[in-house]
């Protein structure tokens, strides 16, 4: 990294060398190397797997080549794999135009440009292709796992940085490291004004949102046996914090069998799959109005705080049921459908934070049966056909048809707790006849199976139903006070429709196990060997509890970082005493900040300069006396020349200058040379010089 190019032979090297004993350019390589693999790291997932394998090829190839004292590949190597680079991104992305195969060229081309490394104007190119590669995990997370990997690399970038600019010696890197975190602590406060006071006015703030990767366990369609591998998707889906009724944190959480966060409903059934309505019935009828007209709502309403992940999907998560629209961001808002789904403008692209109101108590739907219902009550021909045999068999007794709808549902739900039936994450592959195998011969199933087979139950008996799929339950983070709800805790129930009444939630599951949904005892993965021996090493309860720190971390991220608005930044202007506050106040505020900063900056250079070396300050103005006298001498003379070109032009007038030249060399290598000099700064008030010349 250094100006002179890497040595070409090995005779310097010793099959025994250890880093230490490498010369200093393989050594500043080496870190470098390190510092890029870091930067490129955590892109492992997000690029195709060729381009993370290639780089790392790369990477060590060159720092074999650094190791052992190798020349570096000829410019047609390095060209024949840019050009294999290209061609590969091409193949995969059909394009090197957009955010993965702009990125998957950068990354080539920053482990490329290692094979160049021959002087530093080499390595600031590789600085510059690394910042610009650190940026780019951003394009695709912005957790607060790679803002601290991003952290890491960033200071190694740096530390590589400052080690460039000393081509010196040997300087060791515990120093080079120093000065970096000096740097960036220098420019911490100066990042935290720019991001608490930059206007955040789309599309100028922030990083593209389309990029974002985002999941979701939930999905328009649900097949039988899906949502039983969810369980073994820990991750966050959202976090909900309960309001009071003035909308300030704090408030009491309901029930927590209450906890149903809707999400897709699903009508239509193939025999294996549960569809919602196509795309463009589900266009039509989701802007048709902000509200369904047979929601009725009963009590006090619950207010809380969503923080949802991002889905790509435009779902918006409530608790059963959300008569007004949540507060969402500027530029976005929501409109509900007939199934009481809120849905946003546009895909969850990014962590969404909204605000809702929710009433427990509730109706919906027509209070009779309408033309409509026939969707509800449609089965694929041919299917079933045990379940169909029920059916008509409850149908033929006089008492259960005398008490109608909910006759059937009781009947149902007293056939799922004394019928031996299992709730189980291992049901088995089912056949064709998804119900009849779970009536009768499985008798087990995940949440999915038996909400399938209780609405193609209730199908056969006339009664109108359908699946809900979305959340339930969730669990409170004792640390932060948010109760977090992950994609484990999806869940499918069912809603049946009732003359009088609308539609009713009925959960099946909860007939089998009655612990899913009041008491949030989920069932677990078999633990691997990994997790048992950590349980064995350092307890359970341990990990939970870390593991409940690094999430409310997690979402104090989200919150303060992440869904930082310009609403937000307003509300930090008004609790600086503004009345009104607007954008124009940010841009005048941030003027104010900047000629502050600017002022601090001259003060500081002069403060600086006083205290530069103030040996080189003496010498400075002895050569300024000299040269008035007319002995011009250059900036590089020392002390004992200019005191010996002196003598030879003025003779002995010039010997009390010459003398006091002698002891300020003196004073450069004095035990105290901050004594010696304050000595030395005193006589040269009083120190007469020669003449200038007539």
């Amino acid at each position: 990294m250094a100006s002179s190019p890497i040595p070409t032979s090995a005779s310097s090297y010793h099959k025994g060398s250890t880093l230490a004993h490498l010369p200093r350019d393989a050594r500043d390589t080496l870190f470098l190397l390190a510092v890029v693999a870091c930067c490129i790291g955590p892109l492992a997932g997000h690029l195709p797997a060729w381009t993370i394998a290639l780089a790392i090829a790369l990477l060590a190839w060159r720092g074999w080549l650094a190791w052992r004292a190798r020349p570096l590949p000829g410019r047609w190597v390095v060209g024949a794999l840019l050009a294999l680079a290209v061609g590969l991104t091409l193949l995969t992305h059909r394009t090197i135009v957009g955010t993965e195969a702009g990125v998957t060229l950068i990354v080539m081309l920053l482990a490329l440009k290692t094979l160049e490394l021959r002087a530093r104007r080499d390595a600031m190119v590789v600085f510059f292709l690394g910042f610009f590669t650190l940026l780019a995990n951003f394009l695709f997370s912005q957790s607060l796992a790679t803002a601290a990997a991003m952290l890491v690399a960033l200071l190694g970038l740096l530390t590589a940085l400052v080690n460039a600019h000393l081509p010196v010696g040997r300087p060791p890197l515990a120093q080079s490291m120093r000065t970096a975190a000096r740097m960036a602590l220098l420019g911490a406060p100066i990042m935290l004004a720019l991001f608490l006071l930059f206007p955040r006015m789309a599309p100028l703030w922030g990083v593209p949102a389309e990029t974002l990767a985002g999941r979701s366990g939930l999905a328009g369609q649900m097949s039988i046996g899906s949502m039983a591998s969810l369980v073994l998707d820990d991750s966050v889906a959202l976090r909900v914090r309960f309001l009071t009724p003035d909308g300030s944190p704090g408030g009491e959480p309901p029930p927590q069998s209450s906890l149903y966060f809707r999400g897709p409903v699903l009508t239509a059934f193939n025999g294996r799959e549960w569809y919602a309505l196509s795309q463009p019935e589900a266009r039509a009828i989701t802007w048709a109005s902000p509200t369904p007209a047979h929601l009725q709502v009963e009590g006090e309403p619950l207010r809380y705080e969503v923080t949802l992940e991002p889905s790509r999907r435009p779902w918006l998560l409530t608790l059963d049921a959300a008569r007004e629209r949540p507060e969402l961001p500027q530029g976005t808002w929501a409109l509900m459908s007939p199934e009481l789904q809120w849905m946003a403008s546009r895909p969850v692209l990014s962590v969404l934070r909204y605000r809702a109101e929710s009433h427990l108590r509730f109706t919906h739907g027509p209070q009779r049966r309408t033309p409509e219902m026939r969707a509800y009550v449609q089965l694929p021909p041919g299917l079933n056909p045990r379940t169909q045999a029920l059916a008509r068999q409850m149908q033929a007794d006089p008492q259960l048809a005398a008490g109608g709808a909910q006759a059937y549902v009781d009947a149902a739900l007293a056939r799922l707790r004394t019928g031996g039936y299992t709730y189980t994450l291992e049901p088995g592959v089912y056949g064709e006849h998804t119900a009849d195998d779970f009536w009768f011969d499985r008798k087990e199933g995940f949440c999915e199976h038996i909400a399938s087979a209780f609405v193609v139950l209730m199908r056969a008996l006339d009664v109108p139903a359908r699946i809900v799929t979305g959340y339930q339950g969730g669990q409170m983070n004792a640390i932060d006070g948010y109760w977090t709800v992950r994609q484990s805790d999806a869940h499918a129930w069912a809603e049946v429709w009732q003359e009088g009444r609308g539609w009713l939630r009925v959960d099946p599951t909860g007939a089998i196990a009655p612990d899913r949904v009041g008491l949030f005892q989920r069932l677990q993965a078999p633990r691997g060997v990994f997790g048992t021996a950590m349980d064995a090493v350092v307890g359970r309860t341990m990990v939970q509890h870390l593991r409940a720190a690094w999430e409310a971390m997690n979402n104090g991220w989200n919150q303060w970082v992440l869904n930082y608005t310009q609403g937000r930044q307003l509300d930090l202007l008004k609790s600086l005493g503004m009345q009104s506050p607007s954008a124009q106040d940010l841009v005048r505020l941030m003027g104010v900040l900047a000629a502050l900063a600017a002022a601090g900056g001259v003060l500081w250079a002069a403060w600086e300069r006083r205290r530069h070396d103030p040996w080189q300050r003496l010498l400075l103005q002895a050569r300024t006396r000299l040269a008035r006298a007319g002995l011009p001498l250059p900036p590089h003379t020392p002390p004992r020349s200019m005191a010996r070109q002196a003598r030879e032009r003025f003779g002995p007038p010039a010997e009390p200058a010459a003398q006091w030249l002698l002891r300020v060399e003196q004073a450069r290598y004095a035990p105290r040379p901050a004594t010696a000099l304050t000595s030395l700064r005193r006589e040269l008030r009083r120190l007469p010089w020669p003449a200038p010349a007539p």
